[in-house]
């Protein structure tokens, strides 16, 4: 956490921001582990100060705050970054604070429990180095041809291979445990084993989940880390079908139970009676792509 729906929510509840004239970048004084900032806040203050925010966008899990000359700041909250508008859940995990002039709200605060998130001032053709060089297609856009040309090939299961960043920008661990159960696929089903109608489904599924989890507002979990822009919770996480759910039913095939296995160092949660390895199970008789 979090992943392309807690960063598109993030995004969409920052855009009142937009037209703002940047009166300093700060760094709030922290005892604890410093986060990642480049350049320095000195040098990042006074390169960004006087410029205004031109847009806000989202590249895979980070929020791209674009600056009227071409610049951008690229914030990627990892795994506990809050990106707000509105009071932090406590001062003592402030990492950067932006003073804003000209609209309602004075302030855009970063604010990191783990210290885990990076902040990044980048020229245009930076910028355009991280979209072309380590980022594959947006989990929102990507088509099914291009996610089967991408890995058909590979031997990792698909599960891992879900988040290879440079693969598919956006799912993280939640989120692909959630489209594997949607799309009725086992996790640990090798890349190079699925069927087209297999990755047909999956390409299907990444759209409906990650579509719904953002008109949710993302999914904050039991240690409540994870905040929209004005520090209220989100909603999605009453909708997991497998995620956290081990040895209890499965809501689809009311049979399960749901199973919990370790996949390159991470928890997957999967229904061992409906995500099958090969073909369709009966739970998922209606389901087409």
């Amino acid at each position: 956490m979090p992943e392309l729906p807690e960063v598109e929510t993030m995004r969409r509840g920052i855009l009142p921001i937009v037209g703002a004239t940047i009166a300093s970048v700060q760094r709030p004084p922290c005892h604890c582990r410093p986060i990642s900032i480049k350049p320095r806040i000195d040098h990042l203050d006074r390169r960004a100060s006087g410029r205004t925010i031109a847009d806000i966008d989202r590249l895979g899990k980070r929020v791209v705050i674009h600056l009227d000359d071409g610049q951008a700041i690229v914030i990627e909250p990892r795994m506990s970054g809050l990106v707000l508008l509105a009071d932090p859940p406590g001062i003592e995990h402030l990492r950067l604070r932006i003073e804003l002039n000209g609209v309602t709200h004075r302030e855009l605060l970063f604010w990191d429990r783990r210290g885990l998130g990076t902040v990044r001032l980048l020229s245009a053709e930076e910028l355009k180095t991280l979209v072309t060089e380590r980022l594959g297609p947006d989990a929102l856009q990507i088509s099914t041809d291009q996610l089967r040309g991408a890995l058909r090939a590979s031997r990792r299961a698909i599960k891992v291979a879900l988040l290879d960043q440079s693969v598919v920008a956006g799912i993280g661990n939640l989120y692909a445990a959630e489209i594997l159960h949607l799309a009725g696929v086992d996790p640990r089903t090798r890349c190079d084993q699925l069927s087209r109608p297999q990755w047909q489904r999956i390409q299907a599924a990444i759209g409906q989940i990650l579509e719904t989890a953002i008109r949710h507002e993302g999914s904050t979990l039991s240690d409540g880390t994870y905040r929209n822009a004005l520090n209220d919770p989100g909603n999605y996480q009453s909708q997991h079908q497998v995620y956290d759910r081990a040895d209890q039913t499965c809501y689809r095939c009311d049979r399960g139970p749901i199973t919990r296995i370790v996949q390159a160092q991470r928890s997957t949660f999967y229904c061992p009676t409906c995500q099958q390895k090969r073909g369709l199970h009966e739970s998922l008789a209606d389901y087409r792509s």
